[in-house]
């Protein structure tokens, strides 16, 4: 089971990175704060001080077209917000690993 599925890289989460060591990551949704924490470490090399997760439940649209009413609605996903231990950072934009 892959546990991290891919960064967060939105303006509020990049500023909370640069100010308070935070990162968001979109995970699996069976996945717990332990299983994060031991992947971030293990991705990354950093020290993880703790885990927020939450999950997010699909958005649904319904669009008026020429045809008739359209329905549709996003995937649900979970979230996971990893605080960093002070002094230490995760470059999503460096390519080497």
């Amino acid at each position: 089971m892959s546990i991290i599925i891919k960064p967060i890289i939105t303006e509020k989460v990049t500023k909370e990175g640069e100010l308070s060591n935070r990162f968001g990551f979109v995970v699996n949704k069976k996945a717990n704060k332990i299983q994060i924490k031991n992947a971030v470490e293990a991705a990354y090399g950093v020290s993880v001080v703790g885990v927020n997760t939450m999950n997010v439940r699909p958005d649904r649209s319904t669009k008026y077209t020429k045809s008739g009413l359209i329905h549709g609605k996003t995937n649900a996903i979970k979230k996971a917000i990893v605080q960093v231990k002070e002094g230490e950072t995760i470059d999503f934009y460096n390519n080497v690993q």
